[in-house]
């Protein structure tokens, strides 16, 4: 059977996943056992029974063993709860020659957790045979040595402990020797030769005898060595040591081919009786560290040690001279530790996502162990300092990750807390550990719009569904704390029919007209928009949004005066022909129901009976006189004057003005026939006296009589006949001005005058009243239709 290298490890220590907040953190102990080499699947133990729990309550509690290391030799049955053997369990490869092999284990329970310590104790079983570290020994006798002389021999060494290692030696059959099982200081039992009768080397020169080693397991094992005994002459001294004992204490890390101790012994004989040789006894590993030299009698180190391995090592010396007498010295080597492992830290559960705004979180859960001894053990756990988190320490080398405030995931959401686990060694060793933490999202952000208030543009006349404009919210959070949902708030504005005016996307925000909208009827509207998270506990936030309605040239002008019931003014404008360049002839009154430039009106002459004689003022629509007039230019005009508005496109109105060129307002300028026109010329020279005579004399009485007249029917407010009435009187002059855009920013005087028809109040046309014209009341009717005339002013 091949050497068994053995070799006692320090384990660490695999934990459970603790999710929230410690609990409780108790101690128990429990203690099982178990034989080396059952079979795994063999029952151990029930926890249900030992914990004194209910199936159901320990199920509850999520049970877990974990062993110190990395190979779980138990395994917890899920259903019943037994704790069965995982593998097969050999002592010796587990404790070495260390008895009881206890292997301490913890049973961790959650909710609340309880750590409950236990131990599983491997019982030895007779499975190695005890052997001798040669096959055959050799030992020189001399023939003159008296009966009851006493030789030690080499022992055998067996991994069993207890009954099962080896109790007993026994030599084969002899009239010479036999062999007593005596015991050293550490409790190994060792061969002891004693002569029983006195050798003769002419009888019998030498022996070979069989020894063995027994073991008291069940069944017995056995070892046997070859010993071969040379009978020599007689030599009186055997070889003594100067010391019984040396003692030496090496570091692990003591270099190749060092002199460990150099030994020494006398031999008080001559000749070859008093020439020694050493040899070197090294129980155990077969590959022993240290060898000598026979000759030097130097101790040197051969291979190299391992403190963790063996902490120290037991030698025999023997010094044997030429005759065959030999002594025996011990040595004792003490392998002494040095910082040459690194802390190992033991990751037993991590939480790789943990939520944000708790104040207390727990982490990780670990271990830490060094293979090293005494200082060189003790290690010291840190994580850096401007981390939200802390390390607490626990029971037998545990630690717990926590953190030290809430996290907030919008701050940070991923942290690299590395662990530093350093020794407390000269020098000193330290292993770090990075673990990867993630900050789960929690809804504590509510969605936040891009602008507290949108103002949204739309010309009038918009198709329906027209797309307005968008708003648009953020949220913080992450995943469905984040995904926003829009949705229109009641308005404020009882009588705004909100839902019949805009819709709104529910994801993205678009906001759409359901209608075409009117800038006449409807200038500009607001309402608010809300947005909420899909959050469990949905956040919500709110904002402004005002629509203006953009105007739309959809409204050509409107001539207020003159009226233009059939595109043309209804009576002529009366102008003297004393009229100066500039004089005021009438002026084109117009609105636009539009706004802005839609609204902006201008004017020009379109068309003219006599081009140039009269000029339109393009911003206010005075028509004015360009020159002064002349007995030559025509008596009737016709006048074509365009409004035009200032949209896009533009829209325009025209209206088409009488005027009517008088000498003076005293006489009747109604135009005559042509007939009665060439006769009054072919006979002016016959009445032309009659007529200046007659003229002087009434003309004063007629002034009298029309200004009378008038005043009377102005406080009755007769009815005048005919188609056009002349006005009468002075205009106010801080009255005539009229301009802008097509509305009246001064006073201005019309006269308003109406007709007997279904309704009193029916009007049929606006005349203005300018200045400097001449006094009404000397003309007379064009026809004799009832009239009621009223004064307006326009502002």
């Amino acid at each position: 059977m091949a050497e068994i290298k053995v070799q006692h490890k320090k384990r660490q220590v695999e934990s459970f996943l603790i999710l929230m907040i410690l609990y409780e953190v108790g101690s128990e102990s429990m203690q099982y056992s178990v034989l080396e080499e059952t079979e795994n699947g063999t029952f151990v133990a029930s926890l249900t029974k030992d914990l004194g729990l209910m199936v159901g309550e320990l199920t509850a509690r999520h049970p877990r063993v974990v062993f110190n290391g990395n190979r779980q030799h138990l395994w917890l049955d899920p259903q019943t709860h037994d704790l069965l053997l995982s593998d097969s369990l050999d002592r010796e490869e587990l404790c070495g020659s260390t008895e009881p092999c206890v292997l301490p284990f913890q049973v961790l329970l959650e909710n609340p957790l309880q750590f409950v310590q236990a131990g599983l104790r491997i019982r030895d079983i007779n499975d190695h045979t005890p052997k001798f570290p040669a096959k055959e020994m050799l030992l020189k006798i001399s023939e003159i040595t008296t009966p009851g002389t006493i030789f030690s021999l080499k022992m055998a060494q067996d991994l069993d402990t207890g009954s099962n290692g080896l109790q007993s030696y026994t030599i084969s059959p002899n009239p010479y020797f036999h062999v007593l099982t005596g015991k050293r200081r550490d409790g190994r039992r060792i061969p002891e030769l004693v002569l029983d009768k006195a050798l003769d080397r002419e009888e019998t020169p030498q022996l070979r005898l069989t020894l063995i080693a027994l073991d008291s397991g069940s069944p017995p094992r056995s070892g046997a060595t070859e010993l071969q005994i040379l009978v020599l002459d007689i030599n009186d001294n055997t070889p003594e040591f100067t010391q019984e004992l040396y003692e030496v204490q090496i570091p692990e890390n003591n270099p190749l081919g060092s002199l460990i101790v150099k030994v020494s012994a006398t031999d008080l004989d001559a000749g070859s009786f008093g020439e020694v040789s050493y040899t070197l006894f090294q129980e155990g590993d077969i590959n022993q560290p240290f060898k000598i030299n026979a000759i030097t009698r130097e101790i040197r180190q051969q291979r190299t040690l391992d403190f963790e391995e063996f902490q120290s090592y037991h030698l025999d010396v023997d010094a044997t001279d030429g005759g065959g007498l030999s002594g025996k010295c011990s040595l004792d080597i003490t392998v002494l530790d040095v910082n040459d492992n690194a802390p190992e830290l033991t990751m037993s559960s991590l939480v790789s996502s943990i939520p944000e705004n708790l104040p207390e979180v727990i982490v990780a859960v670990f271990s830490v162990s060094d293979a090293d001894s005494g200082p060189n053990q003790q290690v010291v756990c840190s994580t850096e300092e401007h981390l939200p988190f802390l390390l607490r320490s626990s029971i037998d080398n545990f630690y717990t990750l926590v953190t030290d405030r809430p996290l907030d995931r919008e701050s940070k959401a991923e942290y690299n807390v590395t662990i530093t686990v350093t020794d407390l060694g000269s020098p000193r060793l330290k292993t770090e550990h990075t673990i990867r933490v993630l900050v789960s999202d929690v809804n504590d952000n509510a969605p936040t719009f891009t602008q507290t208030s949108y103002t949204l543009f739309i010309r009038e006349n918009n198709s329906p569904g027209l797309h307005m404009g968008t708003v648009s919210a953020t949220d913080k959070d992450a995943g469905t704390n984040a995904q926003v949902t829009y949705y229109l708030l009641p308005p404020r504005d009882p009588h705004l029919a909100l839902a019949s005016l805009v819709s709104i996307h529910a994801e993205r925000g678009h906001l759409f007209a359901l209608r075409a909208l009117d800038f006449e009827a409807l200038l500009a509207f607001e309402f608010r928009v809300g947005a909420a998270d899909a959050g469990s506990l949905a956040l919500s936030s709110e904002a402004l949004v005002r629509v203006v309605v953009v105007d739309d040239n959809d409204h050509a002008p409107l001539v207020l005066y003159p009226p233009v019931p059939n595109g043309s003014a209804p009576c002529p404008e009366l102008v003297p022909r004393a009229a100066e360049q500039g004089y005021l002839v009438s002026k084109v009154v117009a609105v636009d129901g539009d706004a802005g430039q839609n609204a902006r009106l201008s004017y020009q002459l379109l068309k003219a009976t006599e081009p140039g004689l009269f000029r339109v003022w393009a911003h206010n629509g005075e028509v004015r006189t360009a020159r002064p007039l002349g007995e030559r230019d025509a008596a009737q005009h016709r006048l074509v004057v365009l409004v035009q508005d200032h949209g896009e496109p533009a829209l325009s109105a025209s209206v088409t003005l009488h005027v009517l060129l008088v000498d003076g307002f005293s006489q009747p300028y109604l135009p005559r026939p042509e007939g009665a026109r060439d006769e009054a010329q072919a006979d002016w020279l016959t009445v032309y006296l009659v007529i200046a005579l007659a003229s002087v004399s009434s003309l004063f009485l007629c002034s009298v009589l029309l200004f009378v007249g008038l005043r009377v029917c102005r406080r009755r407010r007769a009815a005048w006949e005919g188609r056009c009435s002349v006005p009468e009187g002075h205009f106010p002059g801080h009255l005539v001005d009229v301009s802008g855009t097509g509305t009246l920013s001064q006073s201005y005087q019309y006269d308003l005058y109406l007709t007997g028809g279904p309704r009193a109040t029916d009007a049929k046309f606006l005349k203005p009243v300018f200045p400097n014209s001449p006094p009404h009341g000397s003309g007379r009717e064009l026809e004799e239709t009832p009239a009621f005339r009223n004064s307006f002013q326009f502002s």
